[in-house]
């Protein structure tokens, strides 16, 4: 692979969003994904996010979760398939609205979380986060976890999909993502995130923690904002990324 986005979940920390601490991960990104309404985000971190990447002419999604800002989105709820549908359209629409006030358009669309995740390994719910993008806007592109087959029922909803590799996390032998309740979910070292950026970029694979290679073949690379040392880690992989020959370039330009 000769191109790759790297994004990174945004607009859920207001002090981040205020303070400038998200913005300097912008120089190192393609593409951000903003949180929403349902799991983090107001007006406030929104237009400002917005805002923010239109001044790096970063691409901007939408980054629907659960609606459990107690929770920040990361225990799985039981709804319906009809009140995901409802949740995803809402907030995306309200994201929507925000940045076409700024002069801005919503590329994509990432489920946050638990419910991203989820969408991973259940049917039912894959179906309702596609129904309620497609409800939005049928053109977007839609974000999920590569090897997983959420992919292919994104496909069969008539969306444009992208999957997604994550440089800063740990994957299980089954090729899900370990659970951020074990310790060694993430990947701190900005090296390790770096070599793990560029085996997905170059190979299509991910080492698991039992030491297997899974495939991981993916559009797109995930650098956490609100993992500890962000900015390093965002930094890291870009530089790796470049000097392997891998352009950095936003999804949208691929479709």
């Amino acid at each position: 692979m000769n191109s790759i986005d790297l994004n990174c979940d945004m607009g859920e920390i207001p002090e981040a969003v205020a303070d400038g601490t998200q913005e300097a991960l912008m120089p190192f990104l393609t593409s951000v994904n903003i949180a929403c309404g349902g799991h983090a985000g107001d007006e406030f971190t929104m237009r400002t996010t917005v805002e923010q990447a239109l001044r790096r002419n970063l691409a901007i999604g939408a980054h629907p979760g659960y609606p459990d800002r107690a929770n920040f989105g990361r225990l799985e709820l039981d709804l319906s398939p009809d009140a995901i549908t409802a949740a995803v359209f809402e907030q995306v629409s309200r994201l929507a609205e925000i940045a076409a006030q700024c002069g801005a358009r919503i590329s994509h669309v990432k489920a946050h979380g638990a419910l991203y995740n989820r969408a991973a390994r259940d049917t039912a719910v894959a179906e309702a986060l596609a129904t309620g993008v497609a409800q939005w806007r049928r053109d977007a592109i839609i974000v999920g976890l590569a090897g997983s087959p959420t992919l292919d029922i994104f496909r069969r909803a008539g969306l444009e999909v992208a999957a997604e590799a994550f440089a800063d996390r740990r994957y299980e032998p089954d090729g899900s993502l370990r659970s951020r309740k074990f310790a060694d979910a993430l990947i701190l070292d900005p090296k390790q995130a770096a070599t793990q950026a560029v085996r997905i970029a170059e190979n299509g694979g991910v080492i698991a923690l039992d030491g297997a290679e899974i495939r991981a073949e993916a559009q797109t690379i995930c650098i956490h904002g609100d993992t500890p040392g962000a900015v390093k880690i965002a930094a890291a992989v870009a530089q790796r990324l470049k000097s392997a020959g891998i352009a950095l370039r936003p999804l949208a330009a691929a479709y």
